[in-house]
């Protein structure tokens, strides 16, 4: 595990855009498809996952991050848990508040203690949400606007409880297909202006509730399969996407979006990308 210093005050993520200071990640040591929980999974199960690649891939992701400054917090990987690459899900950071996440799947219980040790060793306040299911890779925020999405993962009653523990927030349930596990695997902002989405996610009228806030980059649906939405916004419009994901690319580009292509083909056969692998702490 990394060491690190970081203040209680300074906890702070208040969009998807803003620069990217303070970043949990964990590696892929012991990634495995155990149990299909999505779909892309179940076209990946039969030859799993090569973890040497999948740590490969990570490292260069990891070191990409450093590149630009960011600070890399790593958790200590456990062999009981073959999920725990996806860090997003384990936790949130909303305005100054740090969320640990009710997981609803059983293969992926056990992944927030991981987390809460690190931050009662740290001495780094959180509130554990333990009524409801609620995972961050449904929790998406725009300044004082917190999108939830509804699925198999994150319950509505989850989104009522988070409302009142952030009175000064306007938390917008947003349903979507739950064969997509979580809301970032179908839609992501990007920008004030700009936001990534797969449009058959989503009923039309929710779709068009979108529309009106967002200008809306669509992703196809194999763009989808491969992550496309998935993107890491890391600050000063630069992005980390998969080179595989040529049309998002190009449509990024065109936006005025630095590009950083990192190649992740191995860890998203389990169903996420770099969205999904991390978990801020701090943006400015």
């Amino acid at each position: 595990m990394v060491k690190t210093v970081l203040d209680r005050s300074q906890i702070h993520c208040q969009s998807e855009y803003g620069t990217l200071k303070k970043v949990v990640l964990c590696k892929p040591q012991y990634m495995e498809i155990k149990e299909v929980i999505n779909d892309v999974q179940k076209k990946y199960i039969k030859n799993n996952i090569d973890r040497s690649l999948a740590i490969a891939q990570h490292q260069i992701f990891e070191q990409s991050l450093r590149n630009a400054g960011v600070e890399v917090i790593k958790l200590k990987p456990s062999k009981d848990h073959p999920e725990q690459v996806f860090t997003r899900d384990i936790g949130f950071t909303l305005g100054n508040h740090l969320f640990i996440s009710e997981m609803a799947n059983p293969i992926r219980q056990g992944e927030e203690k991981v987390l809460s040790h690190w931050l009662n060793e740290y001495d780094i306040p959180y509130k554990k949400l333990s009524t409801h299911p609620i995972e961050g890779g449904d929790v998406i925020v725009d300044g004082n606007r917190v999108f939830i999405g509804i699925s198999h993962r994150t319950s509505i009653n989850a989104v009522q409880a988070l409302q009142r523990d952030l009175p000064d927030f306007a938390i917008l349930p947003i349903p979507f297909n739950p064969k997509y596990l979580h809301l970032d695997c179908v839609f992501n902002i990007l920008s004030p202006k700009d936001a990534l989405i797969y449009p058959n996610a989503f009923d039309p009228k929710v779709a068009k509730v979108l529309s009106n806030m967002y200008h809306l980059i669509e992703v196809s649906e194999r763009e989808q399969f491969s992550m496309g939405t998935n993107v890491l916004s890391i600050g000063h419009n630069q992005v980390f996407s998969l080179p595989i994901n040529h049309n998002v690319n190009l449509q990024l580009r065109q936006r005025g979006y630095q590009v950083l292509e990192v190649d992740f083909s191995e860890i998203i056969k389990s169903g996420g990308s770099f969205r999904c692998c991390s978990m801020p702490l701090v943006r400015h």
